[in-house]
């Protein structure tokens, strides 16, 4: 499972807008993206591929808290990333790679109802992504891929361990965890006077984001009056932090086309990756 429009933005501010195929539109974000997935699909050799997208902003989410993704609505269209996005399903499709979303929905909610379906199933999901919100995804059953700025050994597997390193809590808290702590990427500010260590320490003692509400006078008195006072809001932001899923079946088993990617790849002028596609060189070392 691949967080698409993560991997898109990472390649197109990564890459330089210079790379353009015949018609001279850039590819950047096509080229970087595909790059990415090739180096991960070499790596773990999954059965299947399937890339999620979806809305910037779910629309229960905006229900809930209008100010969520705030500051990404404001962002002027830009037509290069934009016609990008709207070339990718095309592209992905020549690699046999499924492109799926759902309306009103975001592609991490899309991500977790297949890894949902996956586990059922009796199956394994990897899901490549750089948003950590996934990490409530992990399990036995589910890693995540974490892609890092500047990362260039590939993407970081974060299993249930490394969650509780990084956060101090099992997966299944991090909606808690982040309605305590709020997280800045997606505009939800969390309860005044709790970062990640007293977000942690509450989660800790009391079991729950409820436990903690249900428990106020004994914490410090900032952070008492927030769970006190701001009791329904952190409930709202726990909603907004917990995926929405959906039904979905897992994939059928289909492996990467390097000739169809190949051959797609020629088509946006990607001529370099074409050639390494077209002698079997689906991973290692990234070009043009």
């Amino acid at each position: 499972m691949v967080d698409a429009p993560s991997l898109l933005f990472r390649a197109y501010y990564a890459l330089p807008d210079s790379i353009k195929d015949d018609k001279g539109h850039p590819v950047n974000a096509l080229l970087g993206s595909v790059n990415i997935m090739l180096n991960e699909i070499a790596a773990h050799s999954p059965r299947a591929v399937v890339m999620a997208f979806g809305q910037d902003a779910a629309d229960y989410r905006v229900e809930l808290y209008p100010d969520y993704h705030a500051d990404r609505r404001e962002l002027e269209a830009d037509e290069n990333i934009d016609r990008q996005f709207d070339l990718a399903p095309d592209l992905y499709a020549a690699f046999g790679w499924e492109s799926v979303s759902f309306p009103g929905l975001e592609a991490d909610d899309v991500l977790g109802s297949y890894a949902h379906a996956e586990r059922e199933a009796g199956g394994r999901t990897l899901i490549l992504t750089g948003d950590r919100d996934m990490f409530q995804c992990v399990g036995p059953d589910c890693t995540v891929l974490y892609l890092t700025t500047g990362s260039k050994g590939g993407a970081v597997p974060v299993d249930e361990q490394e969650v509780r390193r990084r956060y101090g809590v099992p997966p299944a808290l991090v909606p808690d965890f982040i309605a305590l702590r709020g997280d800045p990427s997606d505009g939800i500010p969390g309860a005044p006077g709790v970062g990640e260590k007293t977000a942690a320490d509450l989660l800790q003692r009391h079991g729950s984001l409820e436990g903690a509400i249900a428990k106020p006078t004994a914490e410090r008195p900032r952070v008492a009056a927030a769970l006190r006072d701001r009791a329904d809001e952190l409930r709202a932001y726990k909603e907004i932090a917990t995926l929405r899923r959906v039904e979905v079946k897992p994939p059928r088993d289909r492996a990467t086309d390097f000739a169809g990617g190949a051959e797609a790849a020629r088509g946006f002028g990607m001529n370099r990756l074409a050639e390494r596609l077209a002698g079997g060189g689906g991973g290692g070392r990234r070009g043009r």
